[in-house]
């Protein structure tokens, strides 16, 4: 670890991806429990196509594809919540047409070379300009997460209910989408848009594997998603492997290893 702390670039792959790791293993909980958890990778795809577009036109990726991306998850939003067209189906319209935009921008540019970090996810693709705005959205992303948090809980296991009490349920479904936009746009640049969504998946499976209240999870799958990234970028470092793909493996180590912890205690109890 130490030795990784040599290099400027690793440095700023491991600030970016703690904040991205906790911020994702946060939204996780509350979008496996609403069964809303391949947002992730809806979002991913339609940033894959924003990035596609500024790779093309030479803009900042960043600064193109943060407001795309949280305006695709405000209108995904609105058309489930609509009721005409379900949350998957509505992941899965946006998600495959925001990619096929992209690969076409691709193919008829010279970017497709800039893009395959954006795909695949690179710790060389994180700049200090990268840096700076990733800490300031994933700051934005924890604190917003903590002063809704009695909200969040509240739609996350009753909807209906939270509605009737006079909590503005549509309002914070938004606001939960939003800043998922801003996580995926962000972790996009280590872990790709083909992975990003496992790091909302996975710490919140795991911790689920063992514990059972909200709270609990939740500050577990921070834990997990922390120590399990570290460990990836041990192992991209040593074993000289993709980032992303390492901190996935590790992820579904850790799934595997909590959820023979969870039989273990859930026969305990049967005892």
């Amino acid at each position: 670890m130490f030795e990784m702390l040599q290099y400027d670039f690793l440095v700023r792959a491991l600030v970016v991806g703690l904040l991205v790791s906790v911020c994702a293993s946060l939204l996780g909980v509350s979008l496996v429990l609403k069964r809303y958890s391949m947002i992730g990778d809806g979002l991913s795809h339609v940033g894959f196509g924003a990035l596609a577009v500024a790779s093309a036109l030479n803009l900042a990726p960043l600064h193109v594809s943060i407001p795309v991306v949280m305006l695709a998850a405000f209108v995904l939003i609105k058309i489930s919540s609509g009721g005409k067209i379900k949350g998957d189906a509505a992941i899965a319209l946006l998600s495959s047409s925001a990619m096929a935009i992209g690969i076409i921008i691709l193919s008829k540019t010279n970017s497709g070379a800039d893009m395959n970090s954006y795909m695949f996810g690179s710790i060389m693709a994180i700049s200090n300009e990268d840096l700076v705005l990733s800490v300031i959205c994933s700051v934005v992303v924890i604190a917003l997460f903590v002063l809704f948090y009695n909200k969040i809980f509240g739609v996350t296991f009753d909807e209906g209910f939270s509605k009737a009490t006079g909590v503005k349920a549509d309002l914070y479904n938004t606001v939960l989408a939003l800043l998922t936009a801003l996580t995926v746009v962000v972790g996009m640049r280590i872990m790709g848009a083909l992975l990003i969504s496992s790091l909302i998946i996975f710490p919140a499976l795991t911790s689920m594997r063992v514990f059972r209240s909200f709270k609990s999870v939740t500050i577990c799958s921070a834990l997990v998603a922390s120590v399990c990234y570290i460990i990836g970028m041990e192992v991209t470092y040593n074993m000289d492997l993709p980032a992303g793909a390492s901190v996935v493996v590790v992820n579904l180590g850790a799934f595997l290893l909590f959820a023979i912890i969870g039989l273990v205690v859930h026969r305990q109890r049967k005892g």
